[in-house]
């Protein structure tokens, strides 16, 4: 649960360095909260549509403005979030601009997300894997 909440505590904290692990927990507790919110306040709904039957979910009543607000309060950890994931490998976090790109930017940057960070500090802070720094014997 640690890693699930530690990017609400790190807000608006844009350097620095993200593990994997934090970044995809994070996903996960998100989407969590979403499947929650769609098992106790959802609705299920298929219309028929012209080309066939169309399905989908959507939040009713007060829970449609509590998953807004969600979405309002997890949108700039988030953010802060995948610019430390991409400080983690030695790049830009402006390559996150890279999802404006229809299809193939978010690919791309998904398999960025599932990269292993650079070892060793590098030009964005110290290995958050092992902060201690490795030249022990230097």
């Amino acid at each position: 649960m640690n890693w699930m909440l530690l990017p609400y505590r790190r807000y608006a904290d844009f350097s620095g360095r993200s593990r994997r692990r934090e970044y995809w927990m994070f996903l996960l507790f998100y989407i969590l909260v979403y499947i929650g919110l769609s098992v106790l306040f959802g609705t299920n709904e298929a219309v028929r549509t012209p080309t066939g039957f169309g399905y989908g979910s959507r939040l009713i009543g007060g829970a449609g403005i509590v998953g807004a607000l969600f979405a309002l309060f997890s949108f700039v950890p988030s953010l802060a979030l995948s610019v430390r994931r991409l400080h983690d490998q030695d790049r830009s976090g402006w390559m996150l601009l890279l999802g404006l790109i229809p299809f193939f930017g978010g690919i791309i940057l998904i398999v960025f997300m599932c990269l292993d960070g650079t070892r060793g500090p590098n030009s964005y802070g110290p290995d958050p894997k092992n902060p201690s720094n490795a030249d022990v014997f230097s």
